[in-house]
């Protein structure tokens, strides 16, 4: 199999979340650098609620995802991350992907139906004999036919309505790509990231299936190159990534920035080569 390589260097990456609460609220966050070995050299997070600085609970997510956990008061809210972040050596060579792990990437999810798409699927993808000929098909179709328009869709848009609409963000491109993948019987899961190159900056919605029992990272959209992308949270869908998710009042999103640099010139991705998320 062809790989990628690239030197080790560090990334720096981090976002300002801007954020009112109009009652008592407790909300997730999924902003925080995932935990690998040699990942994040130095981190902080502050969350300041109504000029307080509040405590955080940790608690695991899913591939060593990290999730904050926060009771907060009416008022202003202001979360903030950086860290420095050690870029792995990027091959071919992905994760093993477990029986737990394949089980799950093959299921249909809430915004990645693939039941509803197989007929589709299997018509423009099924007959290509191996998976990563799929994907790679299925990448390539996406990129082609789907095109990249902001504002044109919500919480409540699925692979079938980015197919039909032909247009969407990064999460629409990475759920029509999931969803098609399982959809030919290849396991496949979303990831949010930090991605050095992408313009206009903001959080990056990504997609790893099994190839050969590893884990292989795609972008449908060509925004950014793989290599130096950073890992924050993976799941079956936007469902399990998003970078807040209010579990009980209302809290609402004023503004937001993000920021991912790498640590040296940004490699060339063709976007056909297997590349690893680290």
């Amino acid at each position: 199999m062809s790989t990628l390589e690239t030197e080790r260097t560090t990334s720096h990456v981090g976002c300002t979340l801007a954020l009112e609460a109009y009652t008592p609220a407790t909300i997730v966050i999924q902003i925080a650098a995932a935990r690998r070995p040699g990942g994040a050299t130095s981190e902080r997070l502050d969350v300041v609620n109504n000029t307080v600085p509040l405590p955080v609970q940790e608690i695991a997510g899913p591939v060593v995802g990290r999730q904050s956990l926060v009771r907060v008061q009416p008022g202003p809210l202001t979360v903030s991350y950086e860290a420095a972040v050690a870029d792995p050596v990027t091959t071919g060579n992905g994760a093993r992907v477990t029986d737990e792990e394949w089980v799950e990437a093959l299921r249909p999810s809430r915004y990645c139906p693939a039941d509803r798409l197989a007929g589709f699927a299997h018509g423009h993808f099924g007959e290509l004999p191996t998976p990563v000929q799929r994907v790679r098909a299925i990448c390539e179709y996406v990129w082609r036919h789907v095109a990249y328009v902001t504002e044109t869709s919500g919480p409540t848009t699925d692979a079938v309505d980015t197919l039909l609409t032909g247009k969407g963000v990064c999460r629409d491109f990475a759920h029509l790509v999931a969803a098609l993948c399982r959809a030919v019987d290849v396991p496949a899961r979303i990831a949010s990231v930090y991605a050095p190159g992408l313009s206009p900056m903001d959080f990056h919605a990504v997609v790893e299936t099994d190839i050969d029992g590893r884990w292989q990272v795609w972008d449908a959209t060509r925004s950014a190159p793989r290599q130096t992308l950073v890992r924050i949270a993976t799941g079956r869908d936007a469902a399990d990534i998003a970078f807040t998710t209010v579990i009980s009042g209302r809290v609402d999103l004023q503004g937001m920035t993000i920021s991912a640099t790498a640590g040296g010139d940004l490699p060339l991705d063709d976007h056909d080569q297997l590349v690893a998320l680290g």
